[in-house]
């Protein structure tokens, strides 16, 4: 017992355990002990005091400071007690040591843990009192969001900060309204949030709603930004739960927390068949996807995780991500592209992967609609049987590619030579052998050529916030979200399937651009809006099933199955390979090809 504080923290508990002790046949006696009584109590302690130090050591209660003293604490100095009470008990009616009366038996832990826990208590009120009281400077008001567990652990957080300090709470809940939270006052519902801001002169809300459902999230944001209040949040539930929370966490609310979806339920079970212990390769592993794919993948502890990338800086930034934050697991880095059969074959014989999941892609489809449409399709198709083939002359157990919404109905060259994609696979898997699972999704925030990063860039200039069209609208789900489904469908498949992931409601291009302008403290009056009109290839809306194409339904809830009636002869498979097979095409015979070989392609 080297450290000063732990010894007197432990002197102060065995005072407490004597004073307690006496005290209790004080109590008992009314302050009039008799002699003989007031010789056993003293003669006791003799053998009282060794027996409760010992415990408190045995409980651990010099492990934590007194300053951050909680009901954990707590727990543990009422373990330490009643043990205690209990041996003591049984020394005195078994081994005879006394006389002590019953009731002292019964009243020493009581005021034991009273004094012990209170001691605790007070310390850590007088110290927070002295470092964040009045006294201090308590930085700016504000209004919190919510009334639940988040706002609770918020309010401590808060009355610790320099930076801000609560002064209501509102909520949407009527049981809640009226009652305190802390000292502070609980209004509602949250469409008065304007009203009580005024009242209190506020300028900044804190959204406490991890819980909650985005569209209630979002609700709340709009109010609160339409009162042209700056509009905060805390980290998620996740977070809380863990313990992480603190104030320099509190960051301003972006779009992407508003439309967050609810979370994934995942077969955790089958997904550990699928990769732990396996070889695993992510074609395009330096992507937004394919990078989401290597962290999601990195959990289930696969054998050996094989990072395929066609650019030097994405393969070098994922490695060495993954290195940090998975010191323990094996990488093996290949530059290369998927389009090289010789390379492709080369990686496979090496690393020999039980499951492929084929991220690699050119995906912005403007850019690849005219000067880059041949290299758009050369990747995107003839790159994905270049791997699928390679796949199943490797033996290997599953192949996911990693489709798109654009691929149905498309009216660009992107689109449609994913849809080539997805009819290499399907013809490939034809053959036996590996799995070829195709998974379609829609848009995800934050990707690479997203908008909503294009709109936070050009509001940071001060605008205009560009938008195609008026009624443009798009599917979204967050990139994690839509990597937990791939990894999902990927376990599911049994071979030949297009699953298409549950995208929710679409949401219009504008009211995103309107919200982030909003949220970010600024007008339509400060930053414009300006419609640009739709760009080549763009389309006003996106589908997830193609006409004639119908759903089924699978045991994941987000999961549905694309039914089709599409098939390629061993023929038309080869002449499509042929046509690939040129490294140069002009762009009018690119499209002409499409159409031939994607019969739903139609060019705008």
């Amino acid at each position: 017992m080297t450290n000063p504080r732990t010894l007197a923290a432990f002197l102060h508990d065995l005072v407490a355990a004597a004073l307690a002790w006496m005290l209790a046949f004080w109590l008992r006696f009314n302050f009039d002990v008799p002699a003989e009584f007031a010789h056993s109590a003293t003669y006791s302690l003799l053998w009282v005091l060794p027996l409760f130090g010992s415990l408190f050591f045995v409980f651990g209660l010099y492990r934590g400071l007194w300053r951050f003293a909680s009901l954990s604490d707590l727990q543990h100095i009422l373990s330490a007690v009643l043990t205690g009470a209990v041996l003591t008990m049984v020394a005195v009616v078994f081994l005879g040591l006394g006389p002590i009366p019953r009731s002292v038996l019964v009243l020493h832990p009581l005021l034991l843990a009273l004094v012990m826990g209170g001691s605790r208590f007070a310390y850590r009120s007088w110290k927070e009192h002295r470092l964040y009281g009045p006294a201090k400077m308590r930085g700016q008001p504000v209004l919190v969001l919510g009334a639940g567990e988040a706002a609770d652990s918020l309010l401590r957080e808060l009355n610790r900060s320099g930076l801000w300090y609560a002064v209501a709470l509102v909520d949407d809940n009527p049981a809640k309204v009226g009652r305190r939270l802390r000292g502070l006052p609980v209004f509602g519902p949250l469409a008065n949030v304007p009203e009580v801001a005024e009242k209190y002169g506020v300028k900044h809300v804190v959204m406490a709603l991890p819980g909650a459902k985005s569209g209630e999230r979002r609700r709340a944001a709009e109010l609160a930004a339409a009162a042209g209040l700056t509009v905060m949040t805390m980290p998620s539930y996740d977070d809380l739960l863990a313990g992480r929370l603190s104030v320099s966490n509190i960051r301003r609310v972006e779009l992407e927390d508003l439309l967050g979806r609810d979370a994934v339920s995942l077969d955790d079970a089958g997904l550990h068949e699928l990769l732990t212990g396996r070889v695993v390769l992510v074609s395009g592993a330096g992507g937004s996807i394919g990078s989401e794919l290597c962290r999601q993948i990195a959990r289930f502890e696969p054998s050996r995780l094989v990072l395929l990338e066609a650019s030097e800086f994405a393969l070098y930034r994922i490695d060495e991500e993954l290195k940090q934050s998975f010191p323990k697991l094996e990488c093996g880095c290949w530059a290369g592209d998927v389009r090289d059969a010789e390379r492709v074959a080369e990686i496979l014989a090496a690393e020999q992967p039980a499951v492929i999941f084929h991220a690699a892609a050119y995906k912005h489809v403007p850019l690849m609609e005219h000067a880059n449409a041949w290299q758009a399709v050369r990747t995107n198709a003839l790159g994905t049987v270049t791997l699928a083939r390679a796949a199943q002359r490797a033996g290997v157990d599953k192949f996911v590619l990693i489709s798109t919404d654009k691929a149905v109905n498309p009216t660009n060259v992107m689109g449609a030579s994913k849809r080539l994609a997805e009819r290499l696979c399907r013809v490939t898997q034809a053959a036996g052998g590996t799995r070829f699972i195709t998974v379609r999704f829609g848009n995800v925030l934050g990707s690479n050529g997203s908008v909503i990063p294009k709109f936070r860039e050009q509001i940071s200039r001060g605008g205009p916030v560009t938008v195609t069209h008026p009624d443009i609208v798009r599917y979204f789900m967050t990139i994690p979200e839509a990597a937990q489904l791939v990894l999902q469908a990927g376990w599911m498949g049994l071979g030949g399937e297009i699953f298409v992931l549950d995208m929710g409601e679409p949401v219009k291009i504008v009211d995103l651009a309107r919200d982030m302008i909003r949220l970010s403290g600024f007008s339509e009056d400060d930053i414009p809006l300006e419609f640009t009109g739709l760009r080549p290839g763009e389309k006003l809306y996106e589908e997830l099933l193609a006409d004639g194409e119908a759903t089924l339904p699978t045991p994941h809830p987000k999961l549905r199955i694309a039914k089709q009636a599409d098939s390629m002869s061993d023929l038309e498979f080869q002449e499509l390979l042929d046509w690939l097979a040129p490294s140069v095409r002009e762009v009018a015979v690119v499209k002409t090809g499409l159409q031939r070989f994607v019969p739903e392609y139609v060019m705008n």
